[in-house]
């Protein structure tokens, strides 16, 4: 068919975007394995071998755990910016608690 494809046909012909986060640990996890293997071709002890494959692994975990939790909070305040906004004291609705002076109900005020 040579035609204009219809909105939901071209969604799926387009290709998920790649999570950026993902793509980091990745790369972190491949210097983990990268780095000890090139430590050794060039004659580096086992043990400053290792004392630096455990180094790395420990950065890129505290990394993707900072990673994700910005994530989370970029997607938390994308959420909030798009609920209405409640007022200064994130209180919604009309309520007796919307400013002013307010007397005792139907008590005549003297």
């Amino acid at each position: 068919m040579s035609g204009p494809q219809p909105p939901a046909e071209a969604h799926r012909a387009t290709p998920p975007a790649q999570d950026s986060a993902t793509d980091v640990v990745r790369w972190a996890a491949f210097s983990c394995v990268l780095v000890p293997v090139i430590l050794l071709w060039y004659g580096t002890s086992l043990a400053g071998t290792a004392g630096t494959a455990f180094g790395l692994a420990a950065v890129t975990a505290v990394c993707r755990i900072l990673l994700r939790q910005s994530e989370r909070c970029a997607a938390r305040m994308l959420a909030e910016e798009g609920a209405p906004h409640r007022g200064r004291h994130h209180r919604s609705g009309t309520g007796a608690h919307r400013g002013g002076r307010h007397s005792g109900g139907n008590t005549p005020v003297s």
